[in-house]
């Protein structure tokens, strides 16, 4: 593997492996939110300053059945212009001759970017031959997708074998990995780590690798019902994963065993029904009415929660603390924004994991007050969970 920094992109062409999958706003048809492509700016524009070339690879959604108008990438070309600050050419194929041409075309400085990479199978399926095609578009490859590092496709782990000796992590990546080691292996203390979301199944393995780690996990989010079911407690209609109570159990008699201390939610904010105009109560979150289920964590659990964080030098968040997306449910995952933030400004290094978290600190405009946070929900959760990313290993071997 090459050190980005110190190659020599003069007179070459750049395979880039971006992640442009973002949002588009389905009235306008535009891009509703840029972030995965600035986050990819500081490599593209570094190839370019230096005398190079781009030839930019994505994803964007996930068709299914070849080519389809609403996962093209033309949609999001103008954007990419705007943001990179010159012309981006657009090829309506990654592999087809047009494509080849004018990648060969391309003059120092120039940017090009391929239609979806997805639309083809062998993408996914981590073809050989099909990364051979796409390597024939440049001298050097570069991966700065590291949203898409802990996926085995062919523009993400085989494409790299075509250039043993130019191949390098971009700026991105380069400062995705910077920063999840610091929290894995250079984590000051107390660390605190803060996992939400629905379901314990999907977090069970961040959570077991957490107990090696951290000094506390707040556990929130729907999650945590199953955890108050699993202890006897008593949790109306709430989401609750019924093969997953001995799960919880053994999580806490480990945590127990290593001296973590398990933080729950003492209270709750309760609904009769999933609705955004639901009625609204505050319950003990391990006392929650038959037909009603918890939603957000309760006042007392902010209260709890913050004052973890505030006495935290480190901070891991990944998930968030309720149905955020509804008005009447956002303060939990509000609040905890607010203290992780109050915690960075006072000297805590806070590692916002990507998804939903990182949809939570730019929601509430706190991205900026917070360490740093990450474009990789599932890789940098793969990557806490103690995997190998398909994507890194592909740019070391």
């Amino acid at each position: 593997m090459s050190s980005f920094q110190q190659y020599s992109f003069a007179g070459k062409r750049a395979i880039v492996r971006v992640d442009f999958n973002v949002p588009m706003d389905k009235t306008t048809g535009l891009v509703a939110d840029d972030k995965r492509i600035c986050a990819a700016l500081p490599t593209i524009q570094h190839i370019l300053k230096n005398g190079g070339s781009a030839v930019l690879l994505s994803h964007f959604g996930r068709p299914k059945n070849g080519p389809e108008a609403i996962f093209s990438l033309a949609q999001i070309t103008a954007k990419v212009s705007e943001l990179i600050g010159t012309p981006v050419q657009f090829a309506a194929d990654c592999i087809s001759t047009e494509a080849f041409e004018l990648s060969q075309n391309l003059k120092p400085g120039e940017v090009l970017l391929l239609e979806n990479v997805r639309f083809y199978k062998e993408e996914t399926a981590g073809d050989q031959a099909f990364a051979q095609k796409l390597a024939q578009h440049g001298d050097c490859y570069v991966n700065d997708a590291f949203g898409a590092a802990h996926r085995a496709h062919a523009s993400t782990t085989q494409l790299a074998s075509f250039f043993p000796q130019d191949k390098m992590a971009g700026l991105l990546m380069n400062a995705e990995i910077e920063n999840a080691q610091k929290v894995l292996h250079h984590a000051a203390r107390p660390f605190t780590a803060i996992v939400g979301g629905a379901k314990v199944s999907d977090k069970i393995l961040i959570v077991e690798n957490l107990l090696n780690l951290a000094d506390h996990i707040i556990i929130g989010g729907g999650m945590a019902y199953t955890f108050f079911k699993a202890m006897g407690g008593h949790i109306g209609n709430s989401l609750c994963e019924a093969d997953r109570l001995d799960t919880c159990l053994d999580i806490i008699e480990k945590a127990k065993a290593k001296g973590v201390q398990i933080h729950l939610p003492i209270d709750a904010i309760i609904a009769d029904r999933f609705a955004a105009d639901a009625q609204t109560a505050t319950s003990a979150s391990a006392e929650i009415t038959d037909g009603w289920m918890g939603l957000d964590i309760g006042p007392a659990a902010i209260k709890d929660f913050t004052s973890v964080l505030r006495a935290s030098k480190t901070i891991l968040w990944n998930g968030p603390m309720g149905v955020f997306e509804m008005p009447a449910f956002e303060n939990g995952t509000k609040s905890i924004a607010y203290a992780v933030a109050e915690a960075t400004k006072n000297g805590a290094f806070s590692l916002i994991g990507g998804g939903d978290s990182a949809a939570a600190v730019h929601q509430f405009d706190l991205s900026e007050q917070v360490s740093y946070v990450s474009t990789g929900g599932g890789a940098l959760l793969e990557y806490f969970e103690g995997k190998t990313l398909p994507g890194m290993q592909a740019l070391a071997d």
